[in-house]
Formats: C-alpha cells, structure tokens, sequence
C-alpha cells in the first residue's frame, strides 16, 4: 500500500512561525508537482487562518502549538489545520459585505472569505478540545 505524500508541520502560537512555513509549503509542493497557483492558494489561507488563529484564539498567553498537515493525492492538495485555540467554526461566518465603502465596513471578515475564494472545499470540526480546519484545492497537475 502507497503512502500519500505529505508535510506535517508543527508551529508555536506566535506570528512569526507564520513566514518560516511558507517556503517549507512552497518546496513541498514543487516536489509534490503540485502548481505553484496552489501553493499560492495554500500558503494564502495559511496566512489567514494563523493570523486570526494566533491573534485572537488564545487568551492564557502560554505557549500552544498548532499543527499542519498537507497531503498530495492524485488531483488534490489537503491541508489539516489543527489547534486547541478558542472553538471557532469559520465555516459559519458570514460574508462580508464587499459593496460598502471600505470606512463604512466592520473590522473582520475578510480573511475567512480569502480562504473561501483560494479554496474549493472549507470543512471544520471540533474533536478533543481542539479545531480542526480541513482545506481542498483541487489541481489540475
């Protein structure tokens, strides 16, 4: 039986983690075949996700860790974000309103409707105390 290509990684709760990643992702998926638009669309999301993760889901100020996987399967790439930040289901956000004058429009938002648009599947549980964020994009390699 074949093993699935994949990257797992493991990150502290500071936002500096956030850009050491990005190059590990982009090399993976180079090996991988996997486009670089996809790269793009992952390490996109990432950046999102981690920010807010980081930013505003922790409050004990201690050190967490976050763990990422990203897998390669056939005409797919799949990311696993898991952590045991606050609970937050990004999936039930809702959009933002992208009609209003910029100093009209609420803080927030955005980043979960980037990594709506980067992503073709977005699905979230919370399993053992912790989130877990499920992306998909899907390839044409």
């Amino acid at each position: 039986m074949s093993r699935l290509p994949a990257l797992n990684l493991t990150i502290a709760n500071d936002l500096s983690e956030i850009g050491r990643i990005a190059t590990v992702i982009e090399d993976f998926c180079a090996r991988e075949g996997v486009g670089e638009e996809i790269a793009h669309a992952i390490n996109l999301s990432l950046d999102e996700l981690l920010t807010n993760t980081i930013s505003y889901g922790y409050e004990d100020g201690a050190r967490h860790s976050i763990d990422i996987v990203v897998k390669v399967s056939g005409d797919r790439a799949t990311v696993t974000v898991r952590d045991d930040a606050i609970a937050f289901d990004p999936t039930q956000a809702g959009d933002p309103d992208l009609d209003l004058d910029l100093d009209d429009r609420p803080i927030g938002g955005l980043g979960i409707h980037i990594v709506r648009a980067m992503m073709d599947e977005v699905r979230y549980a919370r399993v053992d105390g912790h989130n877990q964020l499920t992306l998909t994009k899907f390839s044409t390699r």
